[in-house]
């Protein structure tokens, strides 16, 4: 049962916004809360929408090559392995620099972040610290997409 095809609100604002399809994000992420709480707080605006989640890289990678998308959020500590690899092939396919790809991750240490960098990501956040960031420059990317 998926109610995200009706909007959220009937708030005439809300509705012009969403005259546009919203952007498709990816997110990865292993934990259920953390995705129910980061699917809700993106998809809020209307102008971001979650089609797809993975809990593995390998899952992501699948779904990038089959699927496009406007935005990637990437956990780095995944249950199977790490989000590194989804970075790689962000950074290896060109898709780096045209999709919004962030990282949301509980070890926000400087070198995760530097190697983070070196694939190209732009936007890295402290899960812990920094959630509300995250979500924040999304909604800003969409809102500059849209033309508002």
């Amino acid at each position: 049962m998926d109610d995200r095809d009706e909007p959220m609100t009937s708030d005439p604002n809300t509705v012009a916004q969403t005259a546009h399809a919203p952007l498709r994000v990816l997110l990865i992420e292993d934990s259920p809360l953390i995705r129910r709480s980061l699917v809700e707080a993106i998809d809020a605006s209307g102008l971001l929408r979650v089609s797809a989640y993975a809990d593995s890289a390998d899952q992501a990678i699948a779904l990038l090559s089959d699927e496009a998308f406007d935005a990637v959020i990437v956990d780095l500590q995944l249950k199977q392995g790490s989000g590194v690899p989804v970075l790689a092939y962000l950074q290896k396919e060109g898709l780096i620099d045209t999709v919004f790809a962030a990282v949301l991750t509980n070890h926000a240490l400087p070198a995760y972040r530097e190697r983070c960098e070196q694939y190209g990501v732009r936007h890295f956040y402290d899960k812990s610290f920094e959630f509300d960031r995250v979500i924040d420059a999304l909604h800003e990317y969409a809102y500059g997409r849209s033309g508002g």
